[in-house]
């Protein structure tokens, strides 16, 4: 395995406004018992991590403020119509990493499915050395599958952790998995941490 100085387990997109029931996804009612989950289940998985000296990194899904507007794509403002001013906004509440996970190393503004997509990203994780990425969070076939690939043909190594990720239905979790596995490592957040254990 990878030197953990080396190696980071990043977070994708687990903010309070796509988490915790106050949040702007918890008012609307679009949650799933798998996303809500998420931070218990990988909570151990952060503190070990923490232990070994590798790195947390979190990415935060971002609505860009404008005058009185808010930055959004055309598909997401279609598909997430509940979405308002203040929403995902950057320094705000609902913006930052849920309390179980607290704190990240680094953190990183996204704005689309990739957190590589137009993002320093890359550049922070070449800075620090980090090779090696655990990713969990979600949604699987959205944020999680997409940073993924890109990490891919960056020539990151990389692993999803099956368990650690969630999307709004336990089917499109499922495929969104499967058609990972040419590009990263799939494996469950107690695999994860029996190898960092050893490590």
């Amino acid at each position: 395995m990878t030197p953990m100085a080396e190696t980071a387990l990043l977070l994708v997109d687990l903010q309070n406004d796509f988490i915790h029931p106050e949040g702007a996804y918890g008012r609307a009612g679009q949650s799933a018992p798998e996303i809500a989950a998420l931070p218990a289940r990988l909570k151990p998985l952060a503190e070990l991590m923490r232990a070994k000296g590798g790195w947390i990194v979190a990415t935060q899904f971002t609505l860009v403020p404008a005058k009185n507007q808010i930055l959004i794509s055309p598909h997401l403002q279609k598909l997430r119509p509940f979405l308002e001013r203040r929403d995902f906004e950057p320094g705000s509440w609902g913006h930052r990493l849920v309390d179980e996970l607290q704190p990240a190393d680094l953190s990183v503004e996204k704005i689309a499915y990739s957190a590589f997509y137009m993002t320093r990203l890359e550049w922070i994780l070449r800075k620090c050395d980090i090779r090696q990425l655990i990713v969990g969070g979600i949604v699987t076939n959205g944020g999680v599958a997409s940073t993924l690939r890109d990490a891919h043909v960056r020539d990151f190594e990389a692993m999803v952790l099956e368990d650690g990720c969630a999307a709004f239905s336990p089917e499109v979790h499922r495929v969104a998995i499967e058609a990972l596995r040419p590009v990263c490592r799939v494996a469950t957040v107690a695999e994860a941490m029996e190898e960092i254990g050893r490590a």
